[in-house]
């Protein structure tokens, strides 16, 4: 078995809307069991994948592949239509890092990530996220993404295995959230 990192394509987005589907509540804790995470449909994935970029790591055993984890980014005018999203938005006004102001024509939306639970703690993250970095960079100096105080494994993912900096803390309809920023 391999691993293989590649973009993805239109053909991809059925598969993905699927294990979106089924895995999206993966990031809640047992105490937040009545909240419901977010999944994009395959519209939506299609449009992602025309305007940003959505990693795939896959497996591959002889010739056989599936999808074994995926990261979305994209722009912010694709995401900003949704509540959360546009909160972020106007938050990355007040954001620096080092010499630099963090802005929406500079920056992208990242995020989610997923790995299927049978792929975590092998690297699989660390190379999704380098693998879009260097997608991303050419167009935008920064990747920001919000993380919701209880999914500390993402927490600790995110701050110790692809160095995103936490920028700021904030609530949104009545959860709270880490905002953080990777400079490409």
């Amino acid at each position: 078995m391999s691993i293989h990192y590649r973009l993805a394509t239109n053909l991809d987005a059925a598969e993905i809307a699927r294990l979106e589907q089924q895995y999206m509540n993966d990031e809640l804790s047992a105490s937040a069991d009545t909240m419901s995470g977010q999944c994009f449909s395959k519209v939506q994935l299609n449009e992602l994948i025309e305007q940003g970029w959505i990693m795939l790591a896959e497996s591959r055993v002889e010739v056989v592949s599936s999808i074994v984890g995926y990261v979305i980014a994209g722009p912010w005018s694709w995401f900003q239509a949704w509540g959360i999203y546009a909160h972020v938005l106007r938050k990355l006004n007040d954001i620096e890092v080092g010499f630099s102001r963090v802005t929406a024509k500079n920056s992208c939306q990242y995020g989610p990530i997923w790995i299927h639970p049978d792929y975590r703690g092998q690297g699989i993250f660390e190379q999704l996220v380098l693998q879009l970095k260097r997608k991303v960079a050419a167009k935008y100096s920064f990747m920001v993404t919000f993380i919701a105080e209880e999914n500390s494994t993402s927490f600790a993912a995110h701050t110790k295995k692809s160095a995103m900096e936490v920028v700021d803390f904030f609530s949104f309809q009545e959860r709270d959230y880490y905002l953080l920023v990777m400079k490409n």
